[in-house]
């Protein structure tokens, strides 16, 4: 089928933690036979960070972040089977789904894809008039980016005719054990740019260890971070591209996962982060959420931290040997079963269904 697609950004994840989920999801379904066009706007310094080259595998579009621009693209929905919107475009999103909806053909599947469903609710909750709250009815479906029973529940509660989460997961060609690189030495390193829904966490669950433990290093790597007060022993690295990932979690003797505030509430969110750590047999720390036991096993494949006193005891402790042990389940957990092959043969199976439901 012909999918087109809506999103923040296939090539960069420059201020886009959505892009490994779309490469990874994506790719999986142009192997299963769909002809996919992805639509994302020279938007937010992006295009100067990208990570990829246009895959083979995808038709990438890149427009100027103009309604002129954004107009022309919306117009190509309406030879699409299936058109998809996904939030967090950062320009004219309200504007996107509503001719996403409106530009679509006679009998094409409508799809809205929610990459912060936690945040989407709560936006929606408090606005009657909300963007997806209006286009619900016209939409097919709601996938989510996680979110489980709360959200899917939600999302039900407000009308939806079908929601479903479709998880983070691992791409092992991708994502995979690779030899240290000195620059990312050190005792705990957290990936993830500085925003207003996780600061708080961050300081919890990172800085107040690195004080903590004065005598160990601690490194930060995403954007936004420059400006922050830091104890003397962290290290701030800027953006961390895409193709520098495996080294940064398999350097470190462990990492650590920081969930949003929302998601951290919800549950069931596991970020890219997690599987890309997994992945690379990186032994991971994470701050508590619900659902964590639905991917990693607390104390066997990951160690779960419900503070920052947590956070420095796991390190304080942990040992090499331990550190590899966890890194080694994981890495077995993840590939077993949490992986975009897997994620690809859900969405599919989903899509081939649902368009089969409105033929009949």
């Amino acid at each position: 089928m012909k999918i087109a697609f809506y999103g923040s950004s296939l090539l960069s994840s420059y201020w886009n933690g959505a892009a490994t989920y779309y490469r990874g999801i994506l790719g999986e379904l142009a192997k299963r036979g769909h002809d996919i066009t992805f639509y994302e706007p020279d938007a937010f310094d992006r295009q100067k960070h990208r990570d990829i080259d246009p895959p083979d595998w995808c038709r990438s579009v890149v427009y100027p972040a103009t309604a002129d621009a954004m107009r022309g693209v919306l117009a190509e929905a309406a030879d699409a089977d299936i058109v998809v919107k996904a939030n967090g475009v950062g320009v004219f999103d309200r504007e996107l789904l509503e001719g996403v909806v409106a530009q679509a053909k006679p009998g094409a599947l409508k799809i809205f894809w929610d990459v912060d469903a936690a945040a989407t609710l709560d936006e929606m909750r408090a606005d009657p008039g909300h963007p997806v709250r209006q286009a619900l009815p016209g939409l097919d479906m709601v996938l989510t980016y996680g979110g489980g029973p709360p959200v899917v529940d939600a999302y039900r509660g407000f009308g939806a005719k079908l929601c479903e989460p479709v998880y983070n997961a691992l791409d092992p060609s991708t994502h995979h054990p690779a030899p240290a690189d000195p620059k990312f030495a050190s005792d705990l390193a957290f990936l993830g740019n500085r925003l207003p829904d996780r600061e708080a966490r961050v300081e919890e669950f990172f800085l107040k260890p690195a004080a903590m433990l004065a005598d160990r290093g601690f490194l930060i790597g995403g954007n936004g971070w420059d400006s922050k007060p830091m104890p003397g022993n962290v290290r701030h690295l800027g953006h961390v591209y895409t193709h520098e990932h495996n080294a940064f979690n398999c350097t470190p003797l462990a990492v650590l996962n920081v969930a949003r505030d929302s998601m951290a509430n919800v549950g069931f969110s596991p970020a890219t982060r997690v599987f890309e750590a997994a992945g690379a047999a990186a032994c991971l720390i994470t701050d508590a959420w619900e659902g964590i036991e639905q991917f990693l096993t607390p104390d066997r494949e990951v160690l779960v931290a419900r503070d920052g006193q947590d956070v420095a005891d796991h390190l304080a402790a942990l040992t090499p040997e331990r550190a590899r042990d966890i890194g080694q389940a994981a890495l077995a957990r993840v590939k077993a079963e949490h992986t975009y092959a897997l994620r690809g043969a859900q969405v599919d199976a989903l899509l081939r269904a649902q368009a089969k439901g409105m033929a009949a």
